[in-house]
């Protein structure tokens, strides 16, 4: 790999305004919106019974998606379920047990899970009985491994100290926790009311609690956020020092996102407002230390996922950032999307669906995509680049059989408008994302989705910044 200082970026607010667009964040490639309903259970039964065939053993991942909230936020887009209704609540815990045993039966010669998460919704919105039955499920079924990276998401206003501890009991080791912004202000505008104390209070709960990774969500471009007032909230979170910070863009969809619709257009910040929040925000962050990982991810250089850049070990799936590149993504719960061998897989997205179907006795799978060979070497190109900021033609050569120039002969040549403007660089069979160019990753990403290039519909994705 050419020399370069993966940490390092640099913020130019001239060429932000000029690259800004809207596109995907590429947790996978092809994207989640490129899923077909032609691909159902049968075909995920399939590749899940060829999944270890040619003596290649790759272990498990499993995310868990418990859909329900206590009460809405408006800026959320995610696919929750806002409920005080504990029987619905209930009923859901029942049918992701049936789930969980339809799917631990297509991998019970090889078990092994490396790694978990818990999304929601608001996983908290159960209480310590019942999250401790469903990892005790979890565990009977699935071999967990010592050495593996368990997370869970928290909302800190549903947890005590005594929640914390029993979460680190049953197994996880790493912990996110949503903060959006300290600014009553903001919060109200938001509807999610939630104090410095009572965020703090969650955290040194779980430092107390051995946990090896403490994550924070922000993000920037909410209503009633200011320059000033985001940075209180900057100095609030870097005096807990979390080992990860995630700095979220708010994306403006009402149109999608039917919560969205309750906020006031008039209270969000200007464009230009939003870039300098971004801009100071860069700043700050590394000030502190913070490694800049990718996208909106930022790590104390110590934590396993700058770790894991530096190493060349990092890797981007439907959660994330992750460091365990070589395992099968089972996805549980209403919704949640898997990556079994060279598939993709959706379960439905409507609670009634998802029960339906389980109770015929199917693995609710409702849509998928069965990757092609055009699809896996492209995966490639975009995984090197938003992980690493660099991609080595040679090594595509090797592994997909091609001539790099010429497969992408139009792409390079689209390149060159990034490389003149010092977004990247092409030479000596390398391209590589500049300091400048790393904060821009999306929209060079683009130039490689031949899905992208064919319908040029973008108006669905949210902006890169």
């Amino acid at each position: 790999m050419p020399a370069t200082n993966i940490q390092t970026i640099e913020f130019d607010a001239d060429l932000v305004r000029r690259y800004d667009r809207n596109g995907p964040r590429y947790t996978s490639y092809p994207t989640a919106d490129r899923f077909v309903e032609a691909f159902g259970e049968d075909a995920y039964r399939s590749w899940a019974a060829r999944r270890n065939i040619g003596g290649v053993q790759r272990p498990l991942a499993l995310y868990v998606h418990l859909p329900f909230c206590r009460d809405i936020c408006f800026y959320c887009a995610c696919n929750k379920i806002v409920t005080r209704d504990g029987a619905k609540a209930t009923r859901y815990l029942e049918y992701l047990g049936r789930e969980i045993d339809l799917q631990a039966a297509l991998f019970r010669e090889d078990p092994r899970v490396s790694q978990m998460h818990w999304g929601g919704g608001t996983p908290t919105y159960y209480d310590v009985k019942d999250l401790t039955a469903l990892f005790g499920r979890l565990a009977e079924r699935f071999e967990f491994s010592p050495q593996g990276e368990y997370s869970v998401e928290i909302d800190p206003r549903t947890v005590d100290a005594q929640t914390i501890h029993a979460l680190r009991g049953m197994g996880f080791n790493r912990v996110s926790f949503g903060v959006q912004d300290f600014d009553p202000r903001v919060q109200a505008a938001i509807h999610r009311l939630q104090s410095r104390e009572q965020t703090h209070a969650a955290i040194d709960a779980a430092r107390r609690a051995g946990f090896d990774s403490v994550n924070v969500d922000l993000m920037y471009g909410l209503p009633k956020q200011t320059l000033a007032s985001f940075n209180e909230t900057l100095v609030q979170v870097l005096a807990i020092r979390p080992d990860r910070i995630a700095l979220y863009n708010y994306a403006h969809l009402p149109t999608l996102f039917k919560s969205q619709r309750r906020i006031e257009e008039g209270d969000l910040p200007s464009a230009e407002t939003k870039l300098k929040l971004f801009g100071s925000a860069i700043k700050q962050l590394g000030m502190a230390g913070y490694a800049y990982i990718g996208m909106d991810h930022f790590a104390l250089p110590e934590d396993a996922l700058a770790v894991a850049q530096r190493q060349g070990r990092l890797y981007r799936n439907f959660q994330g950032y992750s460091i365990r590149a070589e395992a099968d993504l089972v996805g549980l719960g209403v919704s949640a999307i898997g990556a079994v061998g060279p598939t993709y897989s959706q379960n439905h997205r409507a609670l009634e669906d998802y029960y339906d179907a389980l109770d015929r006795g199917e693995i609710p799978i409702m849509r998928g995509l069965e990757l092609t060979a055009d699809d896996l070497v492209r995966r490639a190109v975009i995984q090197a680049l938003m992980c690493h900021f660099a991609l080595s033609e040679e090594s595509l050569e090797i592994a997909y059989l091609i001539d790099f120039n010429r497969y992408f002969a139009t792409e390079l040549e689209d390149l060159r408008e990034f490389e003149k403007a010092g977004l990247i660089s092409m030479s000596e069979g390398w391209l590589t994302v500049s300091p400048k160019g790393r904060l821009l990753i999306r929209s060079i990403c683009m130039v490689f989705d031949r899905y992208l290039r064919h319908d040029r519909e973008s108006r669905r994705y949210s902006r890169v910044i």
